[in-house]
C-alpha cells in the first residue's frame, strides 16, 4: 500500500532526524519556560520574581558569541555530533539536579543552576541547528523545519504535562531526574547519524568569528540586513510576551496542575502540532514568504483569545464550561504559534549561507530569542501592574509592528522560487 502523494516528503530519513533534533531542542527550554514557573509557584515564589526568572534565558539570546567556537573546534564523534552530545550529557545532569534544592531557601543556587541548563540547552541548540541546515536541501527547509518545530513542541508534553502530573504524586527531585531521562532519544540520535559533510571550515577563530557577519552584510546590504534583523526582534514578539506566564496564570484561574497537564498542555500541544505540520506542507505550495502574512495574521488575532480568558476571571470551583473555554482559547493560540513559528523557522533557516550555518544560525535565532528571555523578564511586574485582560491587550499590541516589516523582509507577490 503506497502513501498518498502529499504525504510523502514526510516519510524520508532526513525528516525522522528532525524529529530528533526537535525533540532534544524542546524538552531543555520547555522545562525552563513551564515546569520551573510551576514548582516555584507552587513552592510559594512570588509572580515578580517568577517574572524575572526568563533572564536566565540570556544565553540563548547570547549564543551566537560563542557559536564560531563551535563552526571551529571539532571535538571526537565530529564537529556538529561531538558538540551535540557533550551538550546533551550536561543537560541530563543538571535537570536531574535541579529539583534537589528548596526555591524558598535556595533561590540563587537554583538560578545558577537553571542559567547553567540554559547555557548547555543554548549549545546544543547552536550544533542541532548548523546540522539540520547541513543535511536539508534548499527545498526541504520549509517542511523540515516544519517537522523540528512540531517535535520541539511534542517535547513539552513532558516538563508541561507528564511532570506535573508526577508532581501531584512524587516528590519534586524525583520528578526532575525523570523528566531529565527524555534527554536520552536525543543523544542516541546524536551517536547513530552521519556527521554532514564540511563545507567550509574557518582556518581559525578570527575568520570563524569574522567572516559569517561580513558574508550576511556583504549579501544582503546594509539597509536590507538590519530590517532582517529587526523583523526577527518583533515577528514573535506579541505571542512569545502573551504565553510568558502561561502556567502561573492558569494556577491564578483556579485551575490544578492537574488540570493544566491534562486540559491546557494538550489543547496547547496538538493545535501547534497539527498548524505546524499543515504549515509545512503548505510552505511547499505557496512558499515561505506568503505563510509568513497568512500564519502571522492568524497567531495575532489568537493571542485575544487569552484576553477573553482573563476576563471570564478565577474561578474558585472550575466548571465544565470553564475547562471547556480553556481548551477552546488555548487551542486556537497554539494553532496560530504553530503556523507562525513554522514559517519563521524556515525564514532563519534560509537567511544563512551554508559555509557559516552556526554562526549566523546561532545570530538569527538569538535576536529572536531576546524577546522570550529580555521583555518576558518583565511579564509578572506587568501582570501585576496592569492585570491579566490588559496585559493580554498590550500583547495583542506588541504583535503588530512585525507584520508591518513584511513587505521589505518577504513581500508577497516575490516568486516562489527567488524568495529572500
Amino acid at each position: 500500500m503506497t502513501s498518498p502523494a502529499w504525504l510523502a516528503p514526510l516519510l524520508t530519513r532526513k525528516m525522522l532526524v528532525c524529529v530528533f533534533t526537535g525533540f532534544a531542542s524542546g524538552l531543555p527550554l520547555y522545562l525552563l519556560i513551564n515546569l520551573v514557573p510551576a514548582w516555584l509557584r507552587s513552592e510559594g515564589v512570588d509572580l515578580k520574581t517568577i517574572g524575572f526568572f526568563a533572564l536566565i534565558q540570556f544565553p540563548f539570546t547570547w549564543k551566537f558569541i560563542w557559536a564560531p567556537l563551535l563552526d571551529r573546534y571539532t571535538p571526537p564523534l565530529g564537529r556538529r555530533r561531538g558538540w551535540m552530545l557533550i551538550a546533551q550529557v550536561g543537560l541530563l545532569l543538571s535537570i536531574g539536579s535541579l529539583g534537589g534544592f528548596d526555591p524558598r531557601e535556595q533561590i540563587l543556587l537554583i538560578s545558577a543552576l537553571a542559567a547553567l541548563l540554559a547555557f548547555l540547552s543554548a549549545t546544543q541548540d547552536i550544533a542541532l541547528d548548523a546540522f539540520r541546515r547541513e543535511i536539508l536541501a534548499e527545498d526541504e527547509l520549509g517542511l523540515g523545519n516544519s517537522v523540528h518545530v512540531n517535535a520541539y513542541r511534542v517535547a513539552g508534553l513532558v516538563p508541561g504535562s507528564l511532570s506535573l502530573i508526577l508532581a501531584d504524586l512524587l516528590p519534586w527531585n524525583q520528578v526532575f531526574w525523570i523528566t531529565a531521562l527524555f534527554m536520552i532519544p536525543g543523544m542516541a540520535m546524536a551517536l547513530l547519524v552521519q556527521e554532514p559533510p564540511v563545507i567550509s571550515r574557518p582556518k581559525n577563530l578570527r575568520e570563524a568569528c569574522i567572516e559569517p557577519f561580513k558574508e550576511f552584510i556583504t549579501r544582503r546590504g546594509w539597509r536590507s540586513a538590519l530590517l532582517i534583523l529587526s523583523f526577527l526582534f518583533l515577528y514573535k514578539l506579541g505571542d512569545s510576551l502573551a504565553t510568558a506566564l502561561s502556567t502561573p496564570f492558569y494556577l491564578d484561574m483556579g485551575y490544578s496542575k492537574t488540570d493544566i497537564g491534562l486540559i491546557a498542555k494538550h489543547a496547547g500541544l496538538w493545535p501547534a502540532v497539527i498548524g505546524g505540520m499543515i504549515g509545512g506542507l503548505w510552505m511547499v505550495k505557496i512558499g515561505i514568504n506568503r505563510a509568513l502574512w497568512l500564519f502571522g495574521l492568524v497567531q495575532l488575532v489568537t493571542i485575544l483569545g487569552f484576553a477573553w480568558l482573563a476576563g471570564i476571571g478565577p474561578q474558585t470551583e472550575i466548571m465544565a464550561f470553564n475547562r471547556w473555554a480553556l481548551a477552546a482559547v488555548i487551542s486556537a493560540e497554539y494553532l496560530g504559534v504553530g503556523l507562525g513559528t513554522a514559517a519563521f523557522t524556515a525564514f532563519i533557516a534560509r537567511a544563512t549561507h551554508p559555509a557559516y550555518t552556526a554562526t549566523q544560525f546561532a545570530l538569527f535565532t538569538s535576536l529572536a530569542a531576546i524577546p522570550r528571555t529580555v521583555v518576558n523578564a518583565s511579564a509578572g511586574a506587568l501582570v501585576e501592574s496592569l492585570g491579566w485582560l490588559d496585559f493580554f491587550l498590550l500583547c495583542t499590541m506588541l504583535a503588530i509592528p512585525g507584520m508591518l516589516l513584511l513587505p521589505k523582509v518577504a513581500p508577497w507577490n516575490a516568486p516562489h522560487r527567488n524568495e529572500g
